[in-house]
């Protein structure tokens, strides 16, 4: 994957993003650090190799295979991303 990452939708339950060919989807019950952040701020993701998006005006750094993983175990993921937050809000 090589193709920039691109804010394609947003919600009041999270946001989407396209990296490359796939779809993220970033539910903010599980990534709440990003529930208050506007649009602009979503929207400024840039994706760096290997394999991280980066949201440099809230410094959020994830890796794709960790929102993947977030993804598939929800209840889980939420209990590593507390130990994992960034310091944003």
């Amino acid at each position: 994957m090589n193709a920039p990452a691109e804010l394609t939708r947003v919600s009041s339950h999270g946001f989407s993003l396209q990296v490359g060919r796939e779809e993220l989807r970033l539910p903010f019950k599980q990534f709440p650090w990003f529930r208050r952040a506007t649009v602009d701020q979503l929207a400024e993701v840039q994706w760096h190799p290997p394999g991280h998006l980066y949201w440099p005006t809230l410094a959020i750094d994830l890796s794709v295979d960790f929102i993947r993983g977030a993804a598939d175990q929800p209840t889980s993921a939420m209990s590593s991303i507390s130990t994992q937050a960034p310091m944003g809000f």
